[in-house]
């Protein structure tokens, strides 16, 4: 009888896959460790899937100015409409003129589709706004329609105003327009008066709920997704922008700065990249630019952390035996040193004593912005017989260092996390006296689950280099896409990030954001439509982890080893942290196994009943992940617990991202 109840038993433990062996995870809470980065977790925002005009920055007509190659790509016209070039804006010189008819019942019209259409929100107010004048003197009207031209029924206005033109000079003109019903394709349609001639330049829809209220602002739903991910540190512009597939494309923030009307257009990299998702109307009106960037950063708690070109064009596109055509020659780095030296003015400086500080004043932030991090280079490399990054480099560390001793300057080890060049590259780091260097790490599943000890050996000297982690997502082998897997991988290796906090100042998950019509990459952290949003799993990982990074590490371990997902840990992985703040010690404990295992957590330090809180993210199926329509599917769930110390046996089921938060 008692045989057959142990195989009962037994059977029942299988069913409900318990594993036959407890690990205990050793946490020693006396012994705090050393302060984790409030850099620690962060965000990166580049300028590709639509993630700037169309996303993230809330103008929602695109090629406002007519400054495309294709002037009129984005609009539709009909009647006397011609393109002119002698505009109020000698960055932006191009405007429409739209004359009359000459006939009482033909009409002068233009008509902007925006970005994959229009979105507009029942109820909801945008403000048009636009520069405009009457050559001919008098005065005229415009009127201003959203339209709905798919619709069924008897009018395909949505909503409408008129704005009364007068004058020879040229004025900027506003009206508001209340949406009557939801369409996430509308259009812009602009009507000229019929007897007087119109000139129109600059021609801008935006919701009047946008982020913040700001003027010139951010789309609310997306911004506030950056809110709510407590972002450390916020890397921008971007990547691969910044070099440029040539010198002309790069990313220049001097051109991004003033005011909006007359920022020049700058030609998207990413438009052309990639031919199998090609968008050849992907340009950026550079209205999210870097005075934009700073003041995000400020409102959503994060260090601001630029990126600026090195005098290298993308490598990828470029051959290095062409250096001297399609990089910059050594002699002649110092626009871009000086790029450099006047945006740390520009965020820093003085507005008494510095144009580019008085710029910053002028356009609204009179207080410096407390810059303390700056990137020279993105994701450049050396060559073995040919040092082209790392020879620039030094040229800009030696000059910045002379001018601006206090900035964090940060180079890169290329875009592999490991190999020839990371080799060549990161020693050189340390030579050139970077105060930080780049890591980037796009990989499948067998390199995350094999990289939890990473970070375990780096070198902890006091001239080393720390890590900054700026690039990195868990790519799906076969299913390039933020299913639950993926994000799970990620969180595994976030634990060696967490352990290692000593070394690793800053990481941020890359890219951020994707328009579900516009993307040419992915995974991505939030994805959207013209109306909807939602964050991936990966997103949700990103939270937890910056939510709950403690203020102090604590020492976890297993046998006396990390829990990193070695051999004898069953896919394990664990760190612990402390919170001075809350008095909380916080365990984050990931199974990546297909099995549940049984986990002692041993809280030497503690003892008695604890309150709890147990949050933990799952899903049975790895390959499900979040969409527009199920916004909601895999999310963090919470709940209140009891931990005993120092002894406490858990459960963590198979596919399971734990995190503990224990009262101390």
């Amino acid at each position: 009888m008692m045989k057959k109840l142990n195989l009962m038993l037994a059977a029942l433990a299988v069913s409900a896959g318990m594993s036959a062996q407890t690990h205990t995870f050793d946490v020693n809470t006396t012994k705090v460790g050393g302060a984790i980065p409030k850099t620690m977790y962060g965000i990166f925002f580049e300028d590709i899937n639509y993630a700037a005009d169309g996303g993230l920055y809330a103008e929602l007509v695109m090629n406002r100015s007519f400054e495309f190659p294709n002037h009129y790509a984005g609009w539709s016209i009909s009647g006397q409409v011609s393109l002119k070039n002698d505009g109020p804006f000698n960055k932006n010189p191009h405007y429409v003129r739209m004359a009359p008819s000459g006939h009482a019942h033909k009409h002068t019209m233009i008509e902007n589709s925006g970005f994959f259409g229009i979105g507009v929100k029942q109820g909801a107010e945008y403000q048009f706004s636009v520069w405009a004048r009457c050559p001919e003197g008098g005065s005229s009207k415009l009127w201003i329609d959203l339209v709905d031209n798919a619709t069924m029924g008897d009018d395909q206005k949505i909503g409408n105003a008129g704005v009364e033109i007068s004058g020879k000079e040229w004025k900027k003109y506003t009206a508001r327009i209340k949406a009557n019903k939801t369409n996430a394709k509308a259009h812009l349609r602009v009507w000229g008066d019929s007897k007087v001639t119109t000139d129109v330049e600059h021609v801008s829809l935006f919701p009047v709920d946008v982020y913040r209220g700001d003027e010139n602002g951010m789309r609310k739903d997306l911004a506030e997704a950056l809110e709510q991910m407590h972002p450390g540190v916020f890397r921008f512009p971007g990547g691969c922008i910044v070099e440029g597939t040539d010198l002309a494309s790069r990313y220049q923030w001097k051109n991004s700065v003033g005011p909006v009307e007359n920022r020049p257009l700058n030609e998207n990299r990413w438009h052309y990249t990639f031919t199998h998702r090609y968008f050849p109307d992907y340009y950026q009106s550079y209205g999210l630019g870097f005075y934009e960037y700073f003041r995000l950063s400020e409102q959503i708690g994060a260090e601001p952390l630029p990126v600026l070109s090195v005098g290298l064009s993308c490598q990828y596109q470029n051959e290095i035996k062409d250096e001297e055509h399609v990089h910059v020659p050594l002699d002649q780095l110092q626009p871009y040193i000086d790029d450099c030296i006047d945006l740390i003015e520009f965020a820093n400086g003085d507005p008494a004593t510095n144009q580019w500080a008085k710029l910053r004043a002028d356009m609204g932030h009179p207080e410096p912005f407390n810059l303390k991090y700056l990137g020279v280079g993105n994701e450049q490399w050396d060559y073995k017989d040919n040092p082209a990054f790392t020879k620039r480099l030094k040229i800009f560390v030696e000059a910045i260092r002379k001018v601006h001793p206090e900035i964090k300057l940060i180079g890169t080890t290329g875009p592999d996390s490991e190999g020839e060049n990371f080799d060549r590259l990161q020693p050189r780091m340390k030579e050139l006296g970077c105060d930080l260097y780049d890591e980037h790490f796009y990989r499948n599943e067998e390199w995350f689950l094999k990289s939890g000890n990473r970070y375990d050996n780096y070198d902890r000297s006091k001239k080393a280099p720390k890590v900054f982690a700026g690039e990195y997502a868990c790519h799906g082998r076969g299913k390039k896409w933020n299913h639950f897997n993926a994000a799970l991988m990620e969180a595994a290796f976030m634990t060696d990030l967490e352990r290692n906090a000593d070394v690793v100042e800053m990481a941020t998950y890359a890219p951020l954001f994707a328009h579900v019509e516009g993307w040419q990459w992915r995974p991505d952290a939030i994805w959207y439509d013209n109306l909807r949003s939602f964050n991936s799993c990966s997103y949700y990982v990103q939270q937890l982890y910056s939510m709950n990074k403690g203020t102090n590490m604590l020492t976890l371990t297993m046998n006396g080893k990390p829990v990193a997902g070695n051999d004898d840990q069953d896919g394990l992985f664990a760190s612990a942290v402390l919170d001075k703040n809350t008095n909380e010690v916080i365990v984050k404990v990931i199974n990546t196994g297909d099995k549940a295992q049984d986990v002692t957590l041993n809280l030497k330090g503690m003892k008695g009943s604890h309150e709890a809180q147990l949050i933990s993210m799952h899903s049975d199926n790895l390959t499900a992940e979040n969409t527009l329509d199920e916004p909601n599917k895999i999310v963090p769930q919470t709940s209140s617990v009891t931990v005993s110390a120092p002894s406490q046996s858990v459960t963590v089921p198979a596919r399971t991202f734990y995190i503990y938060k224990i009262k101390k």
